[in-house]
C-alpha cells in the first residue's frame, strides 16, 4: 500500500517537530497542538505547507501570526490558506487587516469587495475598489469588479466603460465580450448582448458560454438558435452529457431564467472566468482563491465547485475534493460528472471496493454509455484483478459496437489485461486492433514490438515498431529499454548496451530496465558490471519470477551459448 500525501506529510512534519520540540500537525479531523514558539510556529507552517498539508500550515501559521500580528508576510501566507480551505469568516478577518498594510492587496480586497457586494453594502464595495492598486493582475481583475459594481447601480454604461480596459488586452477580447453581452443583456439591450455573444461563440466555445448565450436565446424567444448552439457543443464534446438537460429543457413551455440574474452573480460569473483561464494555464493556487471567491458569491455556481474539486485533487486533497464532488451528486448538468470524479477519488485514496461499487452502479445506470465501465476495468486492473478488468472492458467493447479512433485505448487496456492472465493471442489481437485504429501511437507500437522481442517472434518488424516509438518518445525510458532489448535478442550486443545505458539513466530504479542492462554487459564480457546491475535491479524487484531470474544469474552467470537465450521470456 502507498502512503498517502497526509500521511507523507504528517510524519514529514512529525520529524521537523520533534527537532523543533513542537507538536506534529492534526491528521484529518483533529486540531494540531499549539507550538510554544513564534519561531517553532513559523517554521513547522511553512514546512507543513510546502508539504501541502494546508490545515496543518494554516493552524501552525495561525499561532504564529497571534505572537507576530504586524509580519506581512505571515499575514499574507495565511490568509491564503484560510480563503484556500473556503474558511470565509477567518480569511474576511485576515483581509480586513490586509488590506490595511499590503500596498498590492489584489486578492484580500477582491474578497472585501465580493463580501461587501454579497451583503448590499455597495457604498463599502466601491470604496474598496477605489484602493485596489491597477497593476499586475488588477489589470484585468479590476475592469470585472467595476463593471459589475456598476451593474449593482444599474449604470449599464459605465459598466461597459470599466469593460473596455480588457478589449485592447492581449488574449481577454473573449472575456471582454462576454461579460459586455451579460452587462447589456441584464440591462435590457438584447440586440448589444447579441453582439458580443456572437463573438464569443464563433470557434468552439466552452460549456459555460454556451449556457449563456443559449440561455440568452431562448428567452428572447429564439429556440431554434439555442439548439443549433447546444447540438454544435454535443458534436463537438461527444461523450459529454452536460448539454443534454439544456437540451431538454427546449420542450418547456415558459422561457428559462437569466442564467446570470444579478450584479452579484455577475461578479461571480467573472472571477470563475478568470479561475478557469488561471488553471487552464497551471495557476492553480491563485485559481483556487478566485474559485472560493466565487462560491461565497454564489453557491450554486457549480462549475466553479468542479473546479474547485479538480484543484484540491491534482494537489492530493483526496477527501477535500470528494466533499466538492459529492456536493454536486445531484446537479441536472454536472452530476454525472462529479459522481465519476467522486470515484476516481475513491480509487486514488485506495478504497477500491468503494470505487468499484460506485463505478459499477453508473455503469448500470448509464447502459449505453461506457466511461464507467473502462474506469470499472481500470480499478479492477490497478488492483491486479485481470480478469474482471478484461471483463469490463469487454463489456464497454460490446456498447460501443464499431469503434473508432478514439477507442484505441479500451482495446490497449484488455490487452495489458490479457496479457497479465497469459492470454497472449487475445492480448495480441486486441494490440493489433488498437494499432489499426491508431497506427502512430508510440505506447501501442512499444508494447507489442517488446512482447514480440520477449518472445522470440518477428523480430525485424518488432525492431522498427520499437525504432519508431523512439522516434515518437525519443526520452521515455521504457521505450528505449525495449528497443536495447530488441537489440540484444537479434545478437547485436554492443548496440544494446549504448541504448540500455541510455534507459537506466532515464529510469535508474526500474528492475527490468537494470536487468536488461547486466544481460548486455556480461553478453560483452564487462561481468562485473554485469552483477553490479543484476544487484540493483534485485533490490527493486516486485515480482516474485523476475527476483528468481536474477538470483539464478547472481550465482551462475547467464547460458555461453546465445541460443539459450532466444525463446525464453523474460519476465517483464
Amino acid at each position: 500500500m502507498t502512503t498517502s500525501r497526509t500521511t507523507r506529510a504528517f510524519l514529514a512534519s512529525a520529524l521537523l517537530a520533534t527537532a523543533l520540540w513542537l507538536p506534529a500537525p492534526a491528521t484529518a479531523g483533529t486540531q494540531a497542538e499549539a507550538p510554544s514558539s513564534f519561531t517553532g510556529s513559523y517554521l513547522a507552517g511553512r514546512f507543513a505547507q510546502h508539504q501541502d498539508d494546508w490545515r496543518a500550515a494554516a493552524q501552525y501559521l495561525s499561532h504564529a501570526l497571534s505572537a507576530d500580528p504586524d509580519e506581512l508576510s505571515l499575514l499574507r501566507r495565511t490568509y491564503m490558506l484560510r480563503l484556500s480551505e473556503g474558511r470565509i469568516d477567518a480569511a474576511l478577518d485576515l483581509a480586513r487587516r490586509l488590506v490595511e498594510r499590503d500596498a498590492e492587496p489584489q486578492i484580500a480586497a477582491t474578497l472585501l469587495i465580493a463580501d461587501a457586494l454579497a451583503r448590499g453594502r455597495l457604498d463599502d464595495a466601491e470604496a474598496m475598489s477605489k484602493r485596489m492598486p491597477r497593476d499586475g493582475m488588477a489589470k484585468f481583475l479590476g475592469p470585472l469588479l467595476d463593471a459589475w459594481l456598476a451593474v449593482a447601480r444599474k449604470d449599464t454604461e459605465r459598466a461597459v466603460q470599466a469593460l473596455s480596459a480588457l478589449s485592447a488586452a492581449t488574449g481577454f477580447s473573449a472575456l471582454h465580450d462576454l461579460h459586455a453581452g451579460l452587462v447589456f443583456d441584464l440591462g435590457g439591450r438584447p440586440a448589444d448582448a447579441e453582439r458580443h455573444y456572437a463573438e464569443v461563440v464563433k470557434a468552439e466555445a466552452p460549456l459555460r458560454v454556451v449556457q449563456i448565450v443559449g440561455n440568452h436565446f431562448e428567452r428572447i424567444g429564439r429556440k431554434d438558435e439555442a439548439r443549433r448552439l447546444y447540438e454544435r457543443f454535443r458534436a463537438d464534446n461527444p461523450e459529454s452529457l452536460m448539454i443534454e438537460p439544456a437540451l431538454k429543457a427546449l420542450d418547456a413551455p415558459r422561457p428559462p431564467a437569466p442564467t446570470v440574474a444579478d450584479a452579484r452573480q455577475g461578479m461571480a460569473e467573472a472571477l470563475f472566468d478568470l479561475g478557469s483561464a488561471l488553471h487552464h494555464e497551471g495557476a492553480e493556487e491563485t485559481a483556487l482563491l478566485f474559485g472560493r471567491v466565487a462560491l461565497h458569491l454564489r453557491p450554486d455556481l457549480a462549475l466553479a465547485r468542479i473546479m474547485i474539486g479538480d484543484i484540491l485533487e491534482s494537489r492530493d486533497h483526496h477527501e477535500e475534493a470528494l466533499t466538492e464532488y459529492r456536493a454536486l451528486e445531484n446537479d441536472p448538468v454536472l452530476g454525472w460528472s462529479a459522481r465519476l470524479r467522486a470515484a476516481d477519488v475513491l480509487a486514488r485514496m485506495e478504497r477500491n471496493d468503494e470505487a468499484i461499487a460506485m463505478f459499477a452502479k453508473l455503469a448500470q445506470e448509464r447502459p449505453e454509455r461506457t466511461d464507467a465501465l473502462v474506469r470499472l476495468g481500470d480499478v479492477y486492473r490497478a488492483g491486479k484483478r485481470h480478469e474482471e478488468a478484461a471483463g469490463a472492458y469487454t463489456t464497454a467493447l460490446q456498447r460501443i459496437g464499431t469503434p473508432s479512433e478514439r477507442h484505441w485505448s479500451v482495446f490497449y487496456a484488455r490487452a495489458l489485461s490479457y496479457d497479465r492472465i497469459n492470454r497472449w493471442p487475445d492480448a495480441e489481437a486486441d494490440l493489433k486492433k488498437a494499432l489499426e485504429l491508431r497506427p502512430e501511437e508510440p505506447y501501442l507500437l512499444n508494447y507489442l514490438g517488446y512482447s514480440w522481442v520477449d518472445k522470440g517472434q518477428n523480430l525485424d518488424r518488432a525492431k522498427a515498431m520499437i525504432e519508431r516509438a523512439v522516434e515518437l518518445k525519443p526520452r521515455d525510458g521504457y521505450i528505449i529499454d525495449s528497443l536495447g532489448w530488441a537489440l540484444y535478442r537479434i545478437g547485436d550486443f554492443e548496440g544494446a548496451v549504448t541504448r540500455l545505458e541510455r534507459a537506466v539513466e532515464l529510469r535508474p530504479v526500474d528492475a527490468t530496465i537494470n536487468d536488461h542492462l547486466g544481460d548486455a554487459y556480461w553478453r560483452v564480457g564487462r561481468r562485473t558490471e554485469a552483477r553490479f546491475q543484476w544487484q540493483r535491479a534485485l533490490r527493486t524487484a516486485d515480482e516474485e519470477p523476475l527476483k528468481q531470474q536474477i538470483e539464478e544469474k547472481l550465482e551462475k552467470g547467464l547460458p555461453d551459448t546465445r541460443a539459450a537465450e532466444v525463446g525464453a521470456p523474460k519476465a517483464q
